[in-house]
């Protein structure tokens, strides 16, 4: 049985916080616009929520609201590209393996939106991941996941 061990960082949100290591995840390009951020924590803040927190080690003011989008838009798709692998290092043969898209969400106009056009793409056995652009016009960079703002159901007469 492998031993799991853990590390504790410093967040604005959560205070000091106890992260398991395969919740650590290295992104050796950092992100868009953060370039000097590469390593990040995934935080579950409870476990029904589709939403976590994608938290910066290095900056405990850094940390964006991410989600799995096929939990919204079960048809959405990134393919995998063989300079994905070479980006972060890995072998070719590991482009085949599983990797986990994570989307940016925001609020916008009562919505939470997901930035569709820019997911972040993580190789679970590795935990390396990228942030990739897509071409792709069908997606874009505030793509409606949830109305926040449902409407009340009305009565039936």
């Amino acid at each position: 049985m492998t031993e799991t061990t853990t590390m504790e960082i410093s967040t604005k949100r959560f205070g000091v916080v106890e992260i398991e290591d395969d919740l650590i995840l290295d992104f050796p390009d950092g992100l868009l616009g953060f370039s000097d951020a590469s390593r990040f924590a995934l935080i579950h803040p409870s476990d029904d929520s589709s939403l976590l927190w994608l938290q910066s080690i290095d900056d405990p003011n850094l940390a964006f609201v991410v989600a799995d989008p096929t939990d919204f838009v079960p048809d959405y798709t990134v393919s995998t590209r063989p300079e994905m692998a070479s980006d972060l290092g890995l072998k070719p043969e590991t482009l085949d393996q599983d990797w986990q898209p994570l989307v940016i969400c925001n609020r916008s106009e009562g919505w939470l939106t997901g930035n569709m056009l820019g997911p972040l793409m993580i190789h679970v056995e590795s935990r390396r991941g990228l942030q990739v652009v897509l071409t792709d016009q069908k997606w874009g960079t505030k793509h409606p996941l949830l109305d926040l703002n449902p409407q009340p159901l009305r009565k039936s007469a």
